[in-house]
């Protein structure tokens, strides 16, 4: 008799686990709600010549052009929507006009705005390429920067600018006046409104402030307000690294679409992951690879307004072109 209890514990500890394990599974690996992307074209491969690339590492569409960050090589190259090249502009140095590792990229009324990683400012130009202005320079002050990794621009022309070393996001005005920022300069944190290292953010159309809070392995939301709203990946998006989906291994690039769903590079994890606003995992694709449909990490993407997926293939320098199997 005794063994016989002893074995309907253990049976029922098993049922519990087991139970336990499944509600788990189900609570922080969601199932895809949306089929994967399809693949549509790649271009670009490693050099100097126009239309080659060497470490790409930002991306924006602007009607009929594509605009990458060529950074090992300085300068920013336009493509036409089906990657033939156009045209280029940039060259390695601290002046104006020229270029220190560009980052990811936004375009704003006309305006190219660039992260500059080396530079540590925010630089704009004309989508001919004419240099405009330069917002920002070296430092850990208001309206300073340490490695700026990306930047988004608010209707009324505010900066918004994961600030990489620094571990904090700030909100500056057109003119690069200081306003506000998120985080506490230097120092890293786990909590609701503190980064690690923060790589991209973009803003939606009610002005929602999407940060890719890159080694923190998770996206975070803020109001209009500047209040953290919501946040996701892995559990409790606490930073726990992971290849489920919903989760990520670094967090380098984020964008939002036409209908309002968010796209992020999954860094380490050689794919993108689209969510609705609120977080819910909708879809993943990519892989580790470098055929067509497959990454040698995945670094940043941009959201044509057709909802064309437009992703920067950063390790295997090129270009790809997606398409949603719902369009």
């Amino acid at each position: 008799m005794q063994l016989q209890a002893i074995a309907k514990w253990a049976k029922n500890i098993v049922i519990a686990l087991i139970a336990l394990l499944t509600v788990s599974w189900l609570a922080f690996v969601p199932s895809a709600k949306e089929p994967p992307y399809t693949f549509v074209a790649a271009w670009g491969e490693k050099g100097s010549a126009p239309g080659q690339l060497n470490d790409p590492t930002g991306i924006a569409v602007s009607g009929d052009e594509v605009f990458v960050s060529d950074s090992r090589n300085s300068r920013i190259q336009v493509f036409d929507l089906d990657g033939h090249f156009k045209r280029q502009f940039g060259t390695p140095g601290k002046g104006v006009g020229q270029l220190g590792r560009p980052m990811n990229l936004t375009i704003h009324n006309g305006e190219l705005y660039v992260a500059e990683y080396f530079n540590d400012r925010i630089q704009v130009f004309g989508l001919d390429g004419a240099p405009k202005r330069i917002i920002g320079k070296s430092g850990s002050g208001p309206g300073e920067f340490n490695g700026p990794g990306g930047v988004a621009v608010a209707p009324n022309g505010d900066l918004y600018v994961p600030d990489f070393y620094n571990h904090r996001v700030e909100q500056l005005k057109a003119n690069g006046v200081f306003v506000r920022q998120w985080g506490i300069t230097g120092e890293k944190g786990h909590t609701a409104g503190a980064f690690i290292y923060p790589t991209d953010v973009a803003l939606d159309k009610n002005g929602a402030l999407y940060v890719a809070d890159g080694y923190a392995n998770r996206v975070q939301v803020f109001d209009t307000e500047g209040k953290p709203i919501k946040k996701w990946g892995g559990p409790f998006a606490m930073g726990i690294p992971g290849s489920f989906n919903g989760w990520f291994k670094v967090v380098t690039g984020i964008a939002v679409g036409p209908q309002g769903d968010i796209f992020a590079a999954d860094f380490y994890n050689h794919r993108f992951q689209k969510f609705r606003a609120d977080g819910t995992f909708l879809t993943n694709f990519g892989g580790k690879g470098s055929g067509p449909g497959q990454f040698d990490h995945a670094i940043t993407i941009a959201v044509a307004g057709n909802g064309t997926i437009f992703v920067v293939d950063f390790a295997n320098n090129r270009i790809e072109k997606w398409i949603s199997r719902n369009a």
